[in-house]
């Protein structure tokens, strides 16, 4: 049929009425097409209860995840923009949890029990968490990365992932014993290198040989140390030995990109020494990570079956490129602590003991701000040693419960394990505990 759009010629004869009703014929077949167009729109939206699930482009991917000691394994998860997302959750834990990304929510599942669960389409970097009361707080934390798809690929970088074991700041506590020989001599180089600094995320920071904490030093009373620092930062800095007693002017002066130095010291005291970067602003270039110990052992050091070093700092989040946040690093504002640069390495990769063993635990709280209260769940301490002397040794009918240190305080305690478990250290200033100062040593 064929409708006219302007005059038409008809006959005299044609009156008003039949200008009304093919009129109304154009009115209704407007109001036909309006809701034939509605329908198909209607069929083509997946509704509230499967966003952007019209992105998708990819195929679905399943992951498992599980969820114990206040984390999430893995807790980065890596996928093309516009895959299905489905989380295979299993419960490790002794408590309860759950999993929420963006408006969807896992249900909660009890300790042993697991669920499937359909995250729907991911389009963009997302953050899960768990729901329950304080346990985001405390870590349980997923990050989901979009890495760019198979048709969606801008050029842009895909955000940076790693675990623990690959390319972060985790170390091994182990102490070995002190070197032979009186004099120790060393070249460190100071780079600004790319690192995973807390779960997820990587940023630069400002290492003393390639390391956060640098490394530690150790000898014995009367030992000469002669350390050449090479700068291949972009910036100045500098080094400055707690252990050593000489005049700060040219050995702990700022050197530029390409410059080097000599420090020498001889230790004339026992104890565990701070060292750190002394360019202003001090705060800053520790936080960034150039920090760390020196062991002097006290000339009467009993032997023991196990040995572990722990430097505790604080760790602040910043850009990939530029480092811990400047601002934040100045009102005190952390975003994690750790043991040894890396916050909870220890609960994923716990320290080692047996039934019987004495261990003795040296721990040093570099700050830059915060004070630690060293303290191990379910144990005494026999002996303390802290800033030069011993507040109880060999104790049999009384103990000592923590190892207040304020920082650049250190010391070592010693504990003897009578029965096998699980053992859990902690700083007990808590709120730093629940951001990353504890760890775990399992006794067989």
């Amino acid at each position: 049929m064929t409708l006219p759009l302007g005059p038409t010629p008809t006959p005299p004869q044609k009156d008003a009425a039949s200008v009304s009703w093919a009129s109304w014929i154009l009115v209704g077949l407007a109001i036909a097409a309006a809701v034939v167009l509605g329908v198909t729109l209607s069929t083509t939206n997946p509704g509230p209860t499967a966003p952007n699930e019209s992105a998708a482009t990819g195929e679905t991917v399943t992951v498992a995840v599980s969820m114990r000691d206040m984390a999430y394994h893995p807790n980065v998860i890596e996928v093309p923009a516009g895959t299905h997302l489905i989380v295979e959750l299993s419960n490790d834990d002794d408590m309860s949890h759950d999993l929420q990304i963006g408006d969807r929510r896992a249900e909660l599942l009890a300790p042993g029990e697991q669920a499937s669960f359909d995250a729907g389409v991911i389009t963009a970097a997302t953050e899960g968490w768990c729901t329950v009361a304080g346990h985001r707080q405390l870590g349980m934390v997923l990050d989901v990365v979009v890495t760019g798809g198979h048709d969606h690929d801008h050029g842009g970088a895909a955000a940076p992932s790693a675990s623990v074991e690959s390319a972060s700041l985790a170390q091994d506590a182990v102490l070995p014993p002190a070197p032979t020989g009186t004099v120790h001599e060393y070249e460190w180089t100071v780079t600004e290198e790319v690192r995973e600094v807390a779960p997820g995320h990587e940023q630069v920071v400002w290492l003393f040989d390639g390391q956060a904490p640098g490394p530690t030093l150790r000898g014995k009373v009367g030992d000469t140390f002669r350390l050449t620092l090479i700068n291949d930062g972009t910036m100045g800095h500098s080094i400055d030995f707690h252990a050593g007693e000489v005049s700060p002017d040219a050995p702990m002066r700022t050197i530029d990109p390409g410059e080097e130095l000599v420090y020498e010291f001889v230790a004339h005291r026992s104890g565990i020494w701070m060292y750190h970067c002394a360019t202003a602003p001090m705060s800053l270039h520790i936080a960034n990570g150039m920090h760390g110990a020196v062991i002097i052992d006290p000339p009467d050091l009993t032997p023991v079956d196990a040995e572990y070093s722990l430097v505790a700092s604080a760790v602040w989040l910043g850009e990939r490129e530029v480092g811990a946040d400047a601002q934040r690093v100045a009102d005190g504002d952390h975003d994690h602590t750790a043991f040894n640069g890396f916050p909870h390495q220890y609960i994923d990769a716990p320290l080692q003991a047996q039934v019987g063993d004495t261990v003795r635990f040296w721990v040093l709280d570099v700050g830059p701000d915060n004070p630690v209260s060293f303290h191990i769940v379910g144990e005494l301490f026999d002996t303390v040693f802290t800033e030069g002397q011993y507040l109880i040794r060999d104790a049999t009918d009384t103990g000592a419960q923590v190892m207040p240190l304020l920082p650049a305080q250190g010391g070592f305690v010693e504990v003897t394990f009578d029965e096998p478990g699980t053992y859990v250290f902690v700083n007990h200033v808590m709120t730093d505990a629940e951001k990353g100062q504890r760890g775990a040593i399992v006794v067989r």
